[in-house]
């Protein structure tokens, strides 16, 4: 297990990467298992499968469900996982929910839908109908940047009012929207934090944790950080924070999760093998996070 007794989804979840194989791109199950090993090792306290960093955009149906079941085998119970599913087309992402073995699936993180820019009475009205549908519990995920569109606090205090909606995954990077949401929101709505370098200050008026990209490859220092803001020690997360901070804006550089690919292959954990559109890390990039590392 995670060498924290947090409750669940407190602290550190990671948004994994897929491993890909650097000659046919396939995925590559023996470097995932290695990676669920090394985060797990490292102290996170859950993972998220199929995330937007897991490449899910350019995975298929049928490596989505291997990844998951291997995922389950090998992690055994040791954390929790949380399994990504969204998309903009509503109805495909129901019938995505309903046709996926969530058994040992603590929840799923489902990202606002991208491109359509629907107004907030459709992100309300989208993220019902998947809440009615799922057996698990739902995390709201917002992240303007890439889908064009931002949950504002009011429609994510609306939507923490469903019983099957239990939390949101932060990633504006607006934190006067992010403390409305704190201040709005009852006890048992769990705000965590989506940009990895504002997790302490997140932490500092509400946010119970973070989902990371960071942590895919420094899980340890990543998850000591995460933990001492929990306990009330900013001067300790803040010193951490400050020693991992050279290394974010190198993960987003050339788009995620090329950096944090980059990262990984540095300590032989996966390759740095990403599938188009994504390229892999240019040899500058490179040469800076090894340097870094």
């Amino acid at each position: 297990m995670a060498d924290s007794p947090l409750p669940l989804f407190h602290g550190t979840g990671v948004a994994l990467v897929t491993p890909f194989s650097p000659s046919d791109f396939s995925v590559d199950y023996a470097a995932l298992r290695r990676l669920l090993d090394f985060v797990i090792e490292g102290g996170v306290e859950y993972i998220v499968i199929n995330g937007t960093t897991a490449e899910s955009p350019t995975t298929s149906t049928e490596e989505k469900a291997e990844i998951l079941r291997v995922a389950k085998e090998h992690v055994a119970g040791r954390v929790p996982l949380v399994f990504g599913i969204g998309g903009n087309d509503t109805a495909a992402v129901e019938r995505t929910i309903r046709s996926t073995d969530l058994e040992g699936v603590a929840a799923i993180l489902s990202a606002s839908p991208y491109y359509n820019k629907p107004s907030q009475r459709g992100i309300i009205a989208h993220y019902e109908r998947l809440a009615d549908a799922s057996p698990v519990p739902i995390i709201l995920y917002n992240v303007p940047g890439r889908t064009a569109s931002n949950l504002t606090a009011d429609t994510t205090i609306r939507l923490a009012q469903h019983s099957n909606i239990i939390g949101i995954k932060e990633a504006s990077g607006n934190l006067e929207q992010c403390m409305q949401i704190a201040s709005l929101k009852s006890d048992d709505f769990l705000l965590i934090s989506g940009e990895d370098v504002l997790t302490t200050s997140m932490i500092s008026f509400g946010a119970v944790g973070v989902i990371s990209v960071l942590a895919n490859a420094f899980p340890r220092p990543f998850t000591d950080m995460t933990r001492a803001a929990l306990a009330g020690d900013f001067a300790t997360a803040t010193e951490k924070l400050f020693e991992l901070l050279p290394l974010n804006p190198l993960m987003y550089e050339e788009s995620n999760p090329v950096g944090v690919k980059a990262a990984l292959e540095v300590q032989s954990v996966c390759s740095n093998a990403v599938r188009l559109p994504l390229v892999e890390a240019s040899e500058s990039l490179q040469q800076r996070i090894r340097k870094l590392i």
